[in-house]
């Protein structure tokens, strides 16, 4: 014979598209049976569940179900709002002096509150009336509790992608264009490639724009990058890779074996769970200066932003920026500018936090989705003029101030 577990047996409803069969004895089939109107309760599962055998046929319950038939005539829908209510404020099933579990003995102490019949059906009907209201506002209290638990993140968003795009702030005629800016840059870099002082990239990238359409001059070779771009830039901007303006490493991980790079340490070490922070002022762990002279390791100055390649959950993608000389692991890239300029530092830092999840994305698609040291210099990013990157900066502090107290 087929019956229900607790399973099947929901809230006002059953579902009966997977039944159990076992054999069951006369004896028992009497025990086990239900039939129209009886009122079914969980005692295990989720205790207190209940619903109303509304059914033509017959339909046997396996013994976690409780099966509630009156003496006399009750409206029976009252009782299933009554367990219904108690289950909603834990005293079935709940905490502290709720009942934990509802055994047959539990079951009959528990104390219900009984009108006159005509009263318990006014009651029903009082509560079918306003039901459709109550699911309506649940529905809108649910939408509104998630609203105002992403607001904030969604409004920061938004904010940042106003900056990006040049429309947080207005542009000054005045400003110094962009393309300045980066001229100024490629100089001092080929100054610093002369000095030995940084390694010469294998193929520069230069991006110009014709009637506001961006090409991109690789090798002496031009190619047309418009379908990198997503948005159009304002005049006194332009489009650059972040190799453009930033010397970008790593590190890696000394020996953990190997004492000599570990005792008596004072050189601080980041990992890529750090750049869960705004700032990094301070680290978990130190290397010594000979892990640092004898591996493939370099001091980052302070002001060097710190990107995670890799790590778990959220961390790839994450920035953050050093206030200490620091070492870096090998799941770090670490950006250092070619000219310094903590505004320019600081513009790019909320790039990367706009970027994010686009970032995120170019490391898809593998069996290990990471980022690397090319796709972190290969990042297209919208360079303002400097005095409107310290204006954008300064506008989206004031922002998140607003955003922060939501």
């Amino acid at each position: 014979m087929t019956y229900i577990t607790t399973s099947n047996l929901y809230w006002d409803r059953f579902e009966l598209d997977k039944l159990k069969e076992m054999p069951f004895t006369d004896s028992e089939v009497e025990k086990c049976t239900v039939k129209k109107g009886d009122l079914l309760v969980c005692e295990g599962g989720d205790i207190g569940r209940a619903a109303i055998w509304n059914y033509d046929y017959p339909m046997r319950i396996q013994n976690h179900i409780h099966r509630l038939r009156s003496y006399s005539e009750v409206d029976v829908y009252y009782f299933y709002y009554i367990f219904f209510l108690y289950k909603s404020a834990g005293l079935i099933g709940g905490k502290g002096i709720g009942i934990q579990g509802l055994s047959s003995n539990a079951l009959d102490k528990l104390l219900l509150p009984v009108p006159p019949l005509e009263e318990q059906h006014r009651i029903v009907a009082k509560i079918d009336e306003l039901l459709p209201y109550i699911e309506k506002y649940g529905k809108a209290e649910e939408h509104l509790t998630a609203l105002n638990t992403t607001f904030s993140e969604a409004l920061k968003k938004s904010i940042l992608q106003e900056a990006v795009q040049g429309k947080l702030v207005p542009q000054n005629p005045d400003d110094e264009p962009a393309s300045v800016l980066l001229e100024r840059i490629r100089a001092e870099k080929q100054a610093l490639i002369k000095a030995g002082k940084i390694k010469k990239d294998k193929h520069e990238s230069v991006i110009v724009a014709r009637d506001k359409i961006p090409y991109e001059i690789i090798d002496g070779k031009e190619r047309y990058i418009a379908d990198e771009v997503p948005f159009e830039l304002p005049e006194s901007w332009c489009w650059c890779r972040i190799s453009n303006l930033f010397s970008v490493g790593t590190g890696m991980t000394p020996l953990k074996s190997e004492d000599k790079y570990y005792k008596n340490a004072t050189v601080p070490w980041v990992n890529s769970s750090q750049t869960s922070q705004r700032y990094i002022k301070d680290v978990d762990t130190h290397i010594t200066e000979y892990a640092l002279e004898n591996n493939s390791l370099v001091l980052y100055e302070p002001h060097t932003l710190i990107v995670a390649m890799y790590g778990q959950g959220k961390t790839r993608g994450q920035v953050s920026e050093l206030l200490i000389p620091a070492t870096v692991n090998q799941a770090c890239a670490a950006l250092t500018a070619i000219t310094y300029s903590q505004d320019m530092i600081e513009y790019v830092y909320y790039f990367f936090v706009y970027n994010y999840e686009i970032m995120r994305k170019k490391a898809e698609g593998t069996s290990q989705p990471n980022l690397n040291i090319q796709k972190i210099k290969d990042i297209i990013l919208p360079l303002p003029p400097l005095a409107e990157q310290k204006r954008i900066v300064e506008k989206i502090e004031e922002l998140m101030q607003y955003c922060d107290k939501l």
